[in-house]
C-alpha cells in the first residue's frame, strides 16, 4: 500500500457509524512483520500514515519506543511486535504508524504495514480458544477471512495495561443498596473485567458477568425465565447491566437493543462502558437506547455513573 493509499485508507470514518448496532464491525488490517495478520476496530484509528522521528526518552517502559509531537501534543509510541510472543524473526518493523485514540488517550502503534477495511459480522468473530496460550489475554479475538486465513484482533486495553500498568483505584464510596442488589455486566477484555470486578466490589454490589455479547444475551434470557417461573421481578436478581461496546459474536449495541426490547427487563438501566469514546459512538448508544455511555477506564467516573442507578 502506497502513502496515497495509507492517507486516503480512513477518510469518511464518521460516513461508517451506521455499522454499529448493526452487528458489524469493520476492522483495519496490518502485519508486524511476520506471516500473521491483525486487525484493530477501525473506529479507533485516527490515522494512518509513516512512522516519524521519535524521540527516545529514559526509563521508558518495555515497548514503548518513544515520544512524537503529533499537530501540538506528545504522545507515546508503542511496539506492538514486542508485547506478542512470536516465533519467526519479524521482516523490516515499524516502518508505519497507526495513531489510535483509547480511552480518551492517543498513543502511535508501529506496525509494519496496513492492509486495508473489512467488514464482518460480529458472529463471525470468536474468542480465542485456550490452546492459543502464548498470546492469550493479548488477542481478544479471531475472525476468519473468505480465503481462509486467520486475523487475531488485538486486546489492546491489556497491552496498555502490560505497558503502562493499571491504574489504581483510590477510595470508592459504597452505594447505599441492600446486601443482595446484584448486577450483570459483560465484557471480552480480560483487564477489563477485572477492573470491573474491582469497582463493583467496592461498591459494595454483588455482580455476574458474561464475556462476550452473545453468552451475557443467553444469561440474562435464563435469569429472565427463571424469574418468570418463579413468579419474581428480573430486577429482584439484577438492578443494572453494563455493557461493552465490542464484544465478540454480539456487540454491545445489539446487546442493548435485545435488552431494551424485552419487556422482563424494563426498569432496568444499561450503561455502556467502552473504550471507543468518539462523539459518533456516544450517538450509537443513545440511538439503541443506553441509559448511560462511560468511557474507559475512570474507576471514579464509572462508580459514581453506576451509584446513583443502583440506588434509585
Amino acid at each position: 500500500m502506497d502513502l496515497a493509499e495509507r492517507k486516503g485508507l480512513l477518510e469518511g470514518i464518521d460516513a461508517r457509524t451506521s455499522v454499529a448496532g448493526s452487528n458489524k464491525m469493520e476492522i483495519l488490517l496490518f502485519s508486524l512483520g511476520t506471516r500473521e495478520t491483525f486487525g484493530i476496530n477501525v473506529f479507533k484509528v485516527r490515522e494512518v500514515g509513516r512512522t516519524p522521528h521519535i524521540t527516545k526518552t529514559p526509563n521508558m517502559p518495555r515497548g514503548v519506543e518513544g515520544l512524537i509531537s503529533l499537530r501540538g501534543n506528545v504522545i507515546p509510541v508503542l511496539s506492538l511486535i514486542s508485547f506478542l510472543e512470536h516465533k519467526e524473526q519479524p521482516r523490516e518493523h515499524g516502518k508505519t504508524m497507526m495513531v489510535a485514540e483509547y480511552s480518551k488517550r492517543t498513543l502511535g502503534f508501529l506496525v509494519h504495514e496496513v492492509d486495508r477495511i473489512i467488514r464482518v459480522d460480529w458472529e463471525r468473530v470468536k474468542a480465542p480458544e485456550s490452546v492459543l496460550s502464548s498470546n492469550q489475554g493479548l488477542i481478544t479475538a479471531i475472525t476468519e477471512l473468505d480465503d481462509g486465513k486467520l486475523v487475531s484482533i488485538l486486546d489492546v486495553e491489556q497491552i496498555l495495561a502490560n505497558a503502562f500498568g493499571e491504574a489504581l483505584i483510590v477510595d470508592i464510596q459504597r452505594a447505599n443498596v441492600a446486601d443482595d442488589v446484584g448486577m450483570f455486566f459483560a465484557d471480552d477484555s480480560i483487564v477489563a473485567r477485572r477492573k470491573i470486578v474491582e469497582v463493583l466490589d467496592r461498591l459494595g454490589v454483588k455482580h455476574k458477568h458474561a464475556t462476550n455479547g452473545a453468552e451475557a444475551w443467553g444469561r440474562l434470557q435464563a435469569i429472565a425465565a427463571q424469574a418468570s417461573q418463579s413468579g419474581a421481578s428480573v430486577r429482584d436478581e439484577i438492578r443494572l447491566i453494563l455493557v461493552d461496546a465490542e464484544m465478540p459474536e454480539m456487540d454491545g449495541y445489539v446487546l442493548t437493543k435485545n435488552i431494551k426490547g424485552d419487556a422482563r427487563f424494563a426498569g432496568i438501566p444499561v450503561v455502556m462502558h467502552s473504550s471507543l469514546s468518539s462523539e459518533a459512538n456516544h450517538a450509537m448508544g443513545k440511538a439503541v437506547g443506553v441509559d448511560a455511555y462511560v468511557a474507559k477506564f475512570d474507576a471514579e467516573v464509572l462508580a459514581d455513573t453506576l451509584r446513583p442507578l443502583l440506588e434509585r
